[in-house]
């Protein structure tokens, strides 16, 4: 009875996605097109005085540190008069934060960090590193909760197809169930070889009533998932990463995703179908790429782009199980490849750089405008080349984490325009219809979390239905509504189904 209900409300819903975006400042990219060479020199990198303190903020971070007369540039441009403090906000004219509902029950302690965003008709799910909440947004500007589940298991990235909805755990625990003993460090593994992470799915066909379904283990566990449906199953593209030699589950080199068949007539039969190499040579090529952080799937162009640790990556996927890398490109200002998100015509992606993980202040004069952004690259079918970067141009304080992080596109048809979290940057908006000269076009900010030192910020935010909806880490889930003649054909575009990293065509 439920297997039924759950093929037919899958079949008919229509799937959304979404991705990154600030201050263009031109510096080439490196790139891996079909000859083969997988490899090419980066640019040599001048070294500074503060390298040594830069370094170690993100993972694989490269030196490229800028001159003094770059950093007297960027000064100049932006500025230090505009960081906001404590409690109060700003924002371009043409966007309005209408509501906010700040975290509540088990999700209010500032360890219980908001996460992922997805959407499914009147209803958005929102993750939290202690479980997932269910809002209904009948009405966008009063918004209210309807369900929350509590189910620890960082970072509980979040995803929804037809009556399924799918929950990343990237930690260790000592069973899949809910009430697990955990989260386990790399050490204590030693003593609990039998440890637990991977993918959880919940039947949400009363979304008031989530029920917990299945779950499958998959290696070095799920930071992050992608949905590609198909005609019997939906397949689910994890990605995780951090090998260790102590993990049981978890052994180097790992330059693979796993790839989960969700049958739609009985997902409890859920199982790991495919575990494909994507780097079968990495280790000779110097390389860094063990594990991917995330994927984005375009299935209209039988596609998907990755940031999988130190490349970006276009890969075939017409055969969700055998996905094939078409082109990798390497980005010498890039320290930790996080996303990618296609224009809705597939000739440019977006690939973001997560310097400093989500933790560090890298919005200001020292990183610059080249790191810790966004890296447009055009595609043509064969090979990506660099365009430019974007990085927000509003200095932020050293006690504000800040660094490009998820969006969405903003379904204008005719144009490329993108939204996106910057953790405490706040939002911007920009328009890279030119990929080759990102305009900001609406932004908001909040003045520094009253926690110095506390993660805070906005971890994803997206478009959807003509709203914009952002889950912010700690003050809780934000409506936002915006204004714009650029972007008015969008407000007539709906969907019944919305996950960011299934990209749809509008």
């Amino acid at each position: 009875m439920i297997r039924q209900r759950w093929r037919r409300r899958a079949a008919g819903l229509a799937v959304v996605a979404l991705v990154s975006g600030g201050l263009a400042v031109g510096s080439a990219g490196l790139s891996a097109a079909d000859d083969g060479e997988l490899l090419r020199e980066s640019t040599a990198s001048e070294e500074c005085a503060n390298a040594d303190a830069i370094a170690g903020t993100g993972d694989n971070f490269e030196a490229n540190c800028l001159t003094e007369s770059e950093v007297a540039e960027i000064e100049e441009s932006v500025g230090a008069a505009g960081i906001l403090p404590a409690g109060e906000t700003a924002s371009s004219p043409n966007i309005s934060l209408v509501t906010n509902l700040p975290k509540e029950g088990p999700f209010a302690p500032t360890n219980a960090l908001n996460s992922d965003l997805a959407f499914q008709g009147k209803y958005v799910f929102a993750g939290n590193y202690n479980g997932f909440t269910v809002y209904n947004i009948e009405n966008p500007r009063k918004p209210v909760q309807v369900a929350q589940v509590l189910c620890p298991g960082s970072q509980n990235d979040i995803s929804v197809y037809g009556d399924l909805l799918f929950l990343s755990t990237d930690s260790r625990w000592s069973d899949d169930s809910c009430s697990a003993q955990g989260p386990y460090n790399v050490p204590d593994t030693a003593a609990l070889p039998d440890y637990w992470e991977g993918m959880k799915i919940f039947d949400i066909s009363d979304v008031r009533n989530p029920q917990y379904v299945s779950a499958v283990e998959t290696k070095c566990g799920s930071h992050t998932h992608t949905l590609v449906p198909g005609e019997e199953s939906v397949y689910i593209y994890v990605s995780s990463y951090g090998p260790d030699s102590r993990l049981t589950d978890c052994q180097p080199p790992h330059d693979k995703i796993s790839i989960i068949d969700v049958p739609l007539d009985d997902p409890e039969a859920a199982h790991v179908a495919a575990e494909p190499v994507l780097f079968p040579d990495a280790a000779n090529q110097g390389r860094n790429t063990a594990g991917c952080h995330d994927i984005t799937a375009y299935p209209h162009l039988g596609l998907a782009a990755g940031a999988c640790m130190g490349d970006g990556i276009v890969m075939d996927i017409t055969d969700p199980l055998n996905p094939v890398i078409l082109d990798q490109v390497r980005d010498a200002n890039f320290a930790f490849w996080h996303s990618a998100t296609f224009n809705n015509d597939g000739t440019s992606i977006i690939f973001t750089d997560e310097l400093g993980g989500g933790s560090g202040p890298t919005c200001n004069p020292t990183i610059g405008p080249n790191r810790g952004a966004n890296a447009i690259y055009t595609w043509d079918g064969a090979s990506l080349e660099f365009a430019s970067y974007y990085k927000i141009p509003r200095e932020q304080a050293n006690t504000e984490n800040c660094v490009a992080h998820n969006g969405s596109l903003i379904p204008v048809p005719g144009k490329d325009i993108f939204v996106q979290a910057w953790y405490q940057g706040g939002i911007s908006v920009f328009d890279f219809t030119d990929p080759y000269n990102p305009t900001e076009i609406a932004w908001f900010d909040r003045g520094t979390w009253d926690d110095a030192g506390t993660i805070a910020g906005a971890w994803s935010t997206y478009y959807y239905n003509g709203y914009i909806y952002s889950n912010e880490i700690q003050r809780g889930f934000d409506v936002f509504d915006l204004r714009d003649k650029r972007v008015a054909p969008a407000k007539g575009v709906r969907y019944d189904e919305f996950n960011v990293q299934t990209q749809p065509v509008y």
